[in-house]
């Protein structure tokens, strides 16, 4: 090779050795560059509340009394003595049915009764009089005997009269229909001149239903061992509520309430569990003095189970995931994010209570949670107070 080929070869590979040695410079000089910032979190101490267990059940209002209305005697319908829908008192006159066959009956009937009560005094009076004569020689004993019994007969025949007029006078009674109860009434269901059947079986008319307004009962149904659940939390009451003790208070909310404000209490619990379902029904009881519960509505009823307790919740951002077990991030006084695992309650007011795993006292990530990594150092910003020490009540369903 000539040499001005050698010094050509040369000065090409000085030229490729020198962007290497550059390279190896700046690599050597990386470990000495600044470190990065750690993570920005928020963090913040969990929030204190007291909090009350309950479950939660749906089911619809029934009226304490439901009456239907209908005759006991037969007879065309006179008059009408309401407006449909309108509240009634227990007495008032809501129908009247044609009186004028019923106080004709009565007349005969005290007719009647006279007319037995004559044929009484006269067969007294013979009997009297054969009483105070000689047996056997002025009057025989078989005219004794007859007088005697016309005598009985006689009393028998007033006896029934005297029953008759009471029956006369219940008839015409019950052409004046009035309520059995304070509530509601319905429509009419016959108009002015219709017939009316009467009587106590067989098919009568109905005339109109009364409902009472106030109180009113709300009827639900709870699993078995719900209803254990609330036998023992129970089991320290006075008896009542059909003497197991169950007299646990309630709140209600209608279909359009945002919150659980109308109060309660459960009266009664039924003797049986239902077979098929494994369910038992309950029924509470409220004060309905505007009448705006209304039988037949839909409502949601909570029932507490257990005395109000503090317990410490913290907004569902803080609470991360790992397999099938829950933890949250607790930042040391020196900036340190360790995880702490957590078992989880029920969701009260955007917060999650935390049943155990934590303290009052932990200092906890609340925001930021995907940049945390075990044992790594955060940049710690204090979040305001994740909420106050007002009760609160919390689902166990």
């Amino acid at each position: 090779m000539s040499p001005r080929r050698i010094r050509s070869t040369l000065a090409a590979a000085l030229l490729l050795v020198l962007p290497l040695a550059a390279c190896g410079d700046n690599q050597s000089a990386a470990p000495g560059a600044a470190a990065p910032p750690p993570p920005k979190v928020t963090v913040a101490k969990p929030s204190q509340k007291l909090v009350s267990d309950y479950d939660e059940y749906v089911g619809r209002f029934v009226a304490y009394d439901f009456v239907e209305v209908r005759a006991r005697v037969s007879g065309y319908l006179d008059k009408i003595h309401f407006t449909d829908g309108q509240l009634v008192k227990a007495g008032d006159d809501l129908f009247t049915i044609d009186r004028r066959p019923f106080e004709a009956s009565l007349d005969q009937a005290k007719a009647a009764l006279e007319q037995a009560k004559a044929n009484l005094a006269f067969a007294e009076a013979d009997l009297k009089r054969g009483s105070n004569l000689v047996p056997g020689t002025s009057i025989t004993q078989q005219t004794l005997d007859q007088r005697t019994q016309a005598k009985r007969v006689a009393q028998a025949s007033v006896t029934a009269q005297e029953a008759a007029v009471r029956q006369a006078e219940l008839d015409l009674q019950f052409t004046e229909l009035k309520s059995p109860v304070s509530g509601r009434i319905g429509d009419r269901r016959v108009s002015i001149g219709n017939l009316v059947a009467g009587g106590t079986a067989g098919s009568t008319t109905l005339l109109a239903t009364v409902a009472t307004v106030n109180p009113i009962r709300f009827e639900f149904t709870m699993d078995e061992a719900s209803y254990l659940r609330y036998l023992n939390a129970a089991s320290k009451q006075a008896a009542s509520a059909a003497n197991r003790g169950m007299s646990l208070p309630v709140r209600l909310k209608l279909i359009d309430e945002d919150e659980f404000k109308h109060e309660g209490r459960i009266d009664f619990v039924d003797n049986v569990i239902d077979r098929s379902s494994g369910t038992i029904r309950g029924r509470a009881e409220f004060n309905n003095p505007d009448g705006k519960l209304t039988p037949g509505m839909f409502g949601r009823v909570q029932i507490t189970t257990s005395p109000p307790a503090m317990a410490l919740l913290v907004p569902d951002s803080a609470i991360a995931t790992e397999q099938v077990r829950k933890f949250v991030y607790a930042v040391s006084p020196d900036g340190i994010a360790n995880p702490k695992y957590v078992t989880l309650g029920p969701l009260v007011d955007g917060l999650r209570v935390i049943a155990s795993g934590i303290d009052a006292n932990d200092t906890l990530v609340v925001n930021g949670l995907l940049r945390v990594r075990p044992g790594i150092k955060v940049d710690a910003e204090q979040a305001n107070a994740t909420g106050d020490s007002k009760e609160a009540v919390v689902s166990t369903n």
